[in-house]
């Protein structure tokens, strides 16, 4: 073989050696042209590269130019270089390979050593390792793997050790885990910190991507490592003196993830701005899932191509031409469509700014990236957004550059632009004059036009949005489809402030209007549908609310699919109506459906699944499926508290559910603290009048009565009733579900006259709201005949508590607790008449049948008994109560 052909081949090999494997044959036809013998050639020497194993079995004829390329890499294993003992190989690039080793002295731990392979020591390799020791040797950086230390081995082969990272690349990490775009952000910011401290160096790594950007996790948290600044350039030093190994004609990089300049041979003047790029290339897959150009089946020169001169799609746009939307948005945690719209707008821009090709309209340093990325987490503008109109038109330029050639006339071409340009000015003037109308919307709203109203700092929220829901319809008349969106956007601010009165006609008015607009079956339809029956359900209209959301599940359905989170979300409200209606083995079904659908789309952790869990153990604690439901509700309560934080109000509302769960299994104790804490909290974060805070309190005030503390009981019952016949009505259902507590507490106390005039109330409002079957109405009905019965009325007691208990029983079921109860009934009312065997079998039998356990154990204190405390079949009997207390729910 000549020394000509020698360095052909050599040349060849080192070009193609360092990129991936995926890209090495188009790269290879395209380095040897028509050569066919030094195609075949170079292919044997990577393959031999590529396969230690394999060198026994090739010819010596096919092995000269390697000399011993692999001789002894596979007898490494348990060698000592320096300290170090070799343990595996993890891992190999272009020049070199590395290990995994143990310090053995002066202390013992892991590290990953990194040394050049035998027969790729030539005088260029040899610098780049080189480089790559001295620039690690300069950074101390959390985001970047660490050097411990650097030597050569006996036979004069330089090697360095550094932190050993048992990491997997970044967005294979995101992917596993599904983290949220938010997290996946985060994380980015600490990449870009990482390359920003190897700049301040002078250091460019030249070679970013995912598998360069290990993440492990550090109690817990996912902690990036950049490694490998094997092709890193010192920017203003000589890190050794043979820097300057770059040559005219060869490539350095990973062309899916190399910058434009680096994609262009022969260019040496590259800068920060090409790692800027690839972070960019980077931030691109982690939001869309895609790199931004497929160069899958390309030749490494149209690959190439593509870098220097096409522009990728945005973000959000790649995510609609992908193969498989769910499978990428599930990782995200969320769907297609929503995913879609979260990356439209800032974060297209900050990734397609980081993309761009001239250096110039980049970032012009990773901090500038990652400063942009926390200016969008922060809700704040991003300079990405912040285009100038000649950048616009080179834009437009390069995109329609081949149809510019082919009209070859330059009278088209203005007139092109000039259509454009008309289009371009309609579309931005219709915008402004939008955001025109609504900048002047906002600003009334905290404007206040006599001075003599002035209130200075101390304008509430409150009558900022009063005045917004007036001026909302005469301040965006001529825009029905934004006046329609803002009462929306008003109406939900007074629903989660509790204001459910002054959010009603504004959401009626916006769903009049949607459906005036888009018609019946569109998205924004079904939303104002959906919101208006929310509204109506905490009014206590439940027909009404049932209804509206029966019609926005239908439509959703059609619309967007039965998997669309907003279709979800129907079925999640549609089996909450069925729960309040009574029918809960219906609502049980669809609320296990729904927890499935999210746990599967959404991820296990998503805001929404955390929900489900919540309603479906709501649901299966009214059933009496005691120890299911706080099995779901603990758990909910615990990735609440770390996915949410502890003061959330979904964190808030499953503790509240589980407080309903521990009192109605005679967890007393932790019912009153936790319960307490709840309590205390809506206080501070949601106001003493709001709904979520008034519910938790009635809550409280039952595990105060099961655990006999019944003046505290009343007082905290009576000011809770107060608020609410003022803030939500007489009628509606948690201002009734509070006299019916209170009922029970004046009935304990012996106040039967004014418990009997409370219940009767309570009794007639819930037959006329919710009819005469409703489980709540039955167990009002229930509990007045108990009055009844301490009252001495027993033939009225006697006649309502049996006539109760039969519709219950074919309503309810026989081991429904409520059922129960209105057994327990009938055996106090047995035991006031001496029909003491009587009460013994009936107050029997409601144990056997589902009475709650915090019932059970509650009996032997109960005023109800009291004529069968003498008797010793009940102190069997409250034996037996706590036994079958034990294991009770369990189903």
């Amino acid at each position: 073989m000549t020394p000509a052909r020698f360095k052909d081949i050599r040349r060849v090999f080192q070009s193609i050696i360092e990129l991936d494997p995926s890209a090495r044959d188009a790269a290879l036809r395209t380095a040897a042209q028509n050569d066919q013998t030094l195609l075949q050639e170079v292919k044997q020497l990577i393959a031999a590269h590529d396969r230690p194993d394999a060198f026994i079995d090739q010819p010596a004829a096919n092995l000269k130019l390697l000399v011993s390329s692999q001789e002894g890499q596979a007898d490494l294993a348990g060698r000592l270089i320096g300290p170090y003992q070799l343990q595996e190989r993890i891992g190999q690039g272009g020049m070199g390979e590395v290990w995994r080793a143990e310090q053995q002295f002066p202390v013992r731990r892991q590290a990953a050593i990194k040394l050049i392979k035998t027969g790729m020591d030539t005088r260029e390799v040899v610098a780049r390792f080189e480089s790559e020791r001295q620039a690690l040797a300069l950074m101390d950086h959390p985001a970047i793997a660490k050097v411990f230390d650097a030597g050569s081995t006996p036979e004069g082969k330089p090697y360095f050790a550094m932190e050993y990272v048992s990491g997997v690349p970044v967005t294979a990490y995101c992917d596993e885990h599904k983290l949220t775009t938010r997290r996946r952000l985060e994380l980015m910011i600490r990449v870009c910190e990482g390359v920003q401290h190897a700049h301040q160096k002078a250091i460019i790594h030249r070679d970013l991507k995912p598998s360069n950007i290990l993440v492990t996790e550090v109690d817990g948290k996912p902690v990036p490592k950049i490694i490998d600044f094997g092709v890193a350039k010192a920017i203003s030093q000589s890190l050794t003196n043979e820097t300057s190994f770059t040559r005219a004609g060869v490539i350095i990089g990973t062309p899916d993830y190399m910058s434009p300049e680096q994609a262009s041979t022969g260019i040496g003047d590259i800068d920060t701005r090409t790692d800027v790029y690839s972070l960019g290339v980077i931030l691109y897959e982690l939001l869309s899932g895609s790199l931004p150009f497929d160069s899958r089946k390309l030749p490494i020169d149209e690959v190439l191509r593509n870098v220097r001169y096409s522009d990728a799609p945005a973000p959000s746009t790649r995510i609609r031409a992908h193969d498989n939307q769910t499978t990428v948005s599930g990782n995200r945690g969320t769907d297609p469509y929503s995913l879609i719209q979260l990356l439209r707008g800032d974060l297209d821009a900050i990734t397609l700014k980081a993309l761009e090709k001239h250096r110039s309209r980049r970032y012009e340093s990773p901090s500038d990236l990652a400063a942009d990325i926390r200016r969008y987490l922060r809700s704040e503008p991003v300079t990405a957004r912040l285009a100038s109109a000649s950048y616009q038109i080179s834009k437009y330029i390069r995109r329609h550059l081949a149809g510019v050639f082919v009209a070859a006339t330059f009278v088209l071409l203005l007139g092109a632009f000039g259509v454009a340009e008309a289009v371009q000015l309609e579309r931005i003037t219709r915008e402004r004059d939008r955001a025109d109308r609504i900048t002047n919307f906002m600003t009334s709203m905290f404007r206040v036009s006599d001075p003599s109203e002035s209130k200075g700092n101390k304008v509430t929220a409150r009558e900022i949005l009063d005045k917004a829901s007036v001026s909302a319809r005469s301040g965006l008349e001529k825009d029905p489809e934004m006046e329609a969106q803002m009462m929306n956007v008003i109406g939900n601010v007074y629903y989660n402030l509790g204001l459910y009165s002054q959010a009603e006609p504004l959401l009626t008015e916006a769903l009049r209007t949607r459906r005036k607009i888009f018609g019946t079956d569109n998205a924004k339809t079904a939303q104002s549908i959906s919101e208006l029956g929310n509204i109506l359900n905490r009014l206590g209209r439940r027909e009404e609310s049932t209804k509206l959301d029966q019609e926005a599940l239908d439509i959703r359905r059609r619309v967007l699919g039965p998997s669309h989170p907003d279709t979800l979300k129907s079925m999640n409200n549609v089996a909450t109506s069925l729960a309040e209606a009574g029918r809960l083995p219906e609502a049980e079904k669809l609320h296990r459906e729904v927890f499935k659908l999210r746990s599967s789309l959404l991820g296990a952790e998503n805001p929404a699944t955390l929900m489900s869990m919540g309603n479906l153990g709501s649901t299966l604690n009214d059933e009496g499926h005691f120890a299911e439901a706080e099995s779901l509700e603990r758990r909910a309560v615990e990735i609440k508290r770390r996915v949410l934080g502890p003061d959330h109000p979904e964190t808030l509302r499953s503790l509240h559910h589980l407080v309903t769960t521990l009192y109605d299994e005679g967890q007393y104790g932790e019912a009153e603290t936790l319960g307490r804490d709840v309590l205390r909290t809506y206080k501070r974060i949601l106001g003493p009048e709001h709904s979520e805070t008034l519910d938790s309190a009635i809550s409280l005030a039952n595990v105060l009565e099961g655990e006999g503390k019944y003046s505290e009981t009343a007082k905290l019952i009576r000011s809770t009733l107060e608020i609410q016949r003022r803030v939500l009505g007489a009628e509606h259902s948690h201002t009734l579900l509070t006299q019916s507590n209170l009922a029970e507490v004046l009935g304990e106390e012996g106040h039967y006259d004014e418990a009997v005039k409370m219940h009767r109330e309570v009794v007639s409002i819930r037959a006329k709201i919710l009819g005469p079957e409703h489980p709540r109405t039955l167990y009002s009905r229930s509990k007045l005949a108990l009055v009844l019965t301490l009252q001495g009325h027993f033939d009225e007691a006697e006649k309502l508590a049996r006539e109760t208990r039969e519709v219950q029983v074919r309503v309810l079921g026989e081991d429904h607790p409520d059922t129960a109860d209105s057994t327990c009934t009938l055996a106090s009312l047995a035991a006031y008449q001496r029909r003491t065997l009587e009460a013994f079998s009936l107050l029997r039998d409601s144990i056997d049948h589902g009475l709650k356990p915090g019932e059970a154990l509650g009996i032997e204190a109960d005023r109800r008994f009291a004529p069968l405390r003498g008797d010793k079949r009940f102190t069997e009997l409250i034996a037996y109560a706590r036994r079958h207390s034990a294991t009770v729910g369990q189903r």
